[in-house]
């Protein structure tokens, strides 16, 4: 027969930020330990609020699954005598495996030692077993408390453990597990009681707890929709603020507060970011997404003295708009253009100058790339004047104060001053993408500066010797990387990341010729790693990732190959030409040069696979010139019977130097047209 499981931990609030790693990894240990433990079940569901953390197993075995064991001993002749006694090896044996030597197996010419283990009562191991689980869970900060030496995410205050309807009996830090949880701060009378397991959810509802963290989300958004339709609006619900203010409530009750209509005049993000990004507040927008005076905020609590917690959320945002009003007006009181100076003042990175400095780098850097990219002179020429200006907001009052405004303060100030509409833009989209899923720039001016501001971030920072190393990457430089290579990617940049990097390196200042080629050694193993993830998320086989990418010359390039590569092999048309590829990559290696002299070919088949190659070779390049690498690898094949017929009827090592001299080289020379796409030596067929 099965039971349910019930593991409660209570604690002080936990920052909601940490609830659902904690949730996931809680689920994933039990799995692991309970399967480790030979304890069948039916399912794992983990439930959390801040201040409480649960695991529910349905249908928990009540014992343990028995296991056996065989382990192999002597062989039979070694183990019997003639007259079929045990031997000392036999009784040795059996007597290191703790069993009698009558018990001995014997089994294809050997004996065996085969030990039964009967499985235990589940209640008999789960206090150890829970008790462990509190124990090994890991969080991003602990807290340590009294004089204890035990460290946890949050105080301990209660823990709540019930196989069906009995306690399972263990303490951790002095708290003693037993079936009394604890309800809502405000809206319950306190500590209730548990008399089952299954009973949890109802349970906690009935104390004012919605523990189901998916049914609590689904409420909250649910009760913002409805606010806003009654104010005539939608809400802008962004999936990062809605998760994190389930985790900041037990039970949710949405609210709508409103704020003064002038500081609707202030830039939209200007009121947006200290809404919602210091006060946890969904705006209203209407049917034109332009900003309604209006909030909704989430409340941990019932509907009671509903109008005191609205005007109370409304003097806290009339206080953080107020501030946002006086630093625009201040920051309005000077161009854009005004601040640069000012960035004089500020250190870009130890030893390498001020963001001024970096600013002049970034006009020259995001000229350079946009040159070597066949962008037009008036791309050029905005991506410029972005490039001077795109730093300058980070000196204004209003980013000092509010910094997720970098960028988008930049733009607002520049179109207030009467600035291009471009470079405006491309001073908002020189820090895109700003995070892993974030929009790529969608103007070549914005594209241009924010290469040139992401490559100068990685190439300073690696000339100090700060490269990312296992989880330590401070200067976000992983994402940074991931960013260029995205954008190179979707905007189809063929130009080598090495000229970037050695542009960057000359506007650095960094002359040293070891230095340098370090500095691009490191680059290349940093962006080769990232291009790899990139291909495994796109679902490219990791052999097809490791024969494109032997160096990330073009990053757009690369991943193109790989594409394409990709689609051939698994279309199945690839396979015999792999093979011949393959055979003629392994002997190649022999070559002591690429000459080919056609006067010394003397078999027909020789000269068969020379005539195909020089057509092979002129058809693919004009395809890679074309950048349709899928007809080049087509273009490949016609390689396949003639490198065949090369190998069945001709002795490629031939006693005359000259001759084996030469098939080596056209050998070599067909390895080397293969491998302008992939080297297909890698692929596992």
């Amino acid at each position: 027969m099965a039971k349910d499981l019930l593991l409660e931990i209570g604690t002080e609030e936990v920052p909601a930020h940490f609830m659902p790693g904690i949730l996931a990894q809680l689920k994933e240990k039990a799995d692991a330990k309970f399967k480790e433990m030979r304890l069948e079940f039916e399912d794992i569901t983990t439930l959390g609020t801040p201040r409480r953390t649960a695991l529910l197993v349905k249908n928990l075995a009540e014992k343990q699954t028995g296991a056996s064991s065989e382990y192999k001993g002597p062989s039979v002749a070694i183990a019997f005598d003639a007259d079929g006694n045990p031997t000392k090896a036999a009784m040795g044996f059996a007597r290191g495996k703790k069993i009698d030597v009558k018990d001995l197996v014997v089994k294809d010419g050997y004996v065996y030692a085969v030990s039964k283990e009967e499985g235990k009562d589940t209640a008999q191991l789960l206090p150890e077993l829970l008790k462990n689980l509190i124990e090994n869970l890991a969080f991003p900060k602990n807290m340590r408390w009294g004089d204890l030496d035990f460290r946890f995410v949050r105080p301990l205050r209660w823990i709540v453990a019930l196989f069906d309807t009995d306690v399972m009996e263990f303490t951790v830090a002095n708290v003693k597990s037993g079936r009394v949880s604890r309800g809502h701060r405000f809206l319950s009378d306190g500590d209730f009681t548990i008399a089952k397991a299954s009973d949890y959810v109802a349970d906690c509802e009935k104390a004012s707890i919605i523990v189901d963290q998916n049914r609590r989300r689904d409420m909250i958004k649910e009760q913002i929709e409805k606010l806003a339709a009654q104010h005539n609006g939608h809400a802008e619900i962004t999936e990062d603020l809605l998760e994190e203010v389930t985790y900041l409530v037990e039970y949710p009750t949405a609210l709508c507060g409103s704020f003064e209509d002038k500081y609707l005049k202030l830039p939209k993000e200007a009121v947006i970011t200290p809404m919602r990004d210091h006060q946890r507040y969904f705006p209203v927008l209407d049917d034109n997404n332009n900003l309604l005076p209006l909030f909704i905020t989430v409340r941990n609590g019932g509907d009671y003295c509903l109008e005191t917690v609205q005007h109370g959320n409304e003097r806290v945002l009339r206080a953080r708009l107020a501030d946002a009003q006086f630093f625009f007006d201040e920051d309005r009181k000077h161009k854009l253009e005004d601040y640069v100076e000012k960035l004089k003042t500020v250190v870009f990175q130890e030893g390498l100058g001020t963001i001024y400095d970096k600013a002049n780098r970034l006009e020259e850097l995001a000229a350079f790339i946009g040159e070597k990219t066949g962008a037009n002179d008036v791309d050029i020429a905005v991506a410029k004047r972005a490039a001077k200006l795109a730093k300058a907001d980070l000196v204004t009052a209003m980013v000092c104060e509010f910094t997720e405004l970098q960028g988008i303060m930049g733009r607002e100030y520049a179109l207030l001053d009467g600035e291009n509409p471009a470079v405006a833009t491309a001073i908002y989209e020189h820090y895109m993408p700003r995070f892993a899923g974030d929009v790529e720039p969608s103007t070549t001016a914005g594209r241009l500066v924010s290469l040139a501001d992401k490559m100068d971030n990685i190439v300073a920072t690696f000339s100090r010797g700060l490269v990312p190393t296992g989880s330590q990457d401070p200067f976000a430089l992983r994402r940074q990387a991931l960013g260029i290579v995205h954008t190179m990617i979707e905007a189809d940049y063929k130009i080598p990341l090495y000229e970037v990097a050695d542009k960057a390196m000359d506007l650095l200042n960094i002359t040293d010729e070891a230095k340098r080629a370090e500095i691009q050694k490191n680059l290349e193993d940093f962006f080769m790693l990232r291009l790899k993830n990139i291909l495994s998320e796109n679902n490219i086989r990791y052999d097809i990732i490791d024969a494109v990418l032997r160096h990330v010359g073009s990053i757009a390039d690369a991943y193109a190959k790989a594409c394409a590569t990709a689609e051939e092999i698994s279309s199945g048309k690839l396979n015999d030409a792999i093979q011949a590829f393959v055979r003629v990559n392994n002997i190649s290696k022999k070559a002591e040069n690429t000459t080919i002299n056609p006067a010394l070919f003397t078999l027909d088949e020789e000269k068969a696979l020379y005539e195909t190659y020089g057509t092979v070779e002129s058809k693919v390049h004009d395809a890679i010139v074309k950048v349709d690498y899928v007809k080049a690898i087509e273009e490949m094949q016609a390689l396949t019977a003639p490198i065949n017929n090369f190998f069945d009827n001709v002795m490629v090592m031939d006693k005359d130097e000259q001759i084996k001299n030469n098939r080596l080289a056209l050998l070599k020379n067909i390895d080397n047209l293969v491998k302008t796409i992939a080297d297909f030596s890698k692929i596992v067929l």
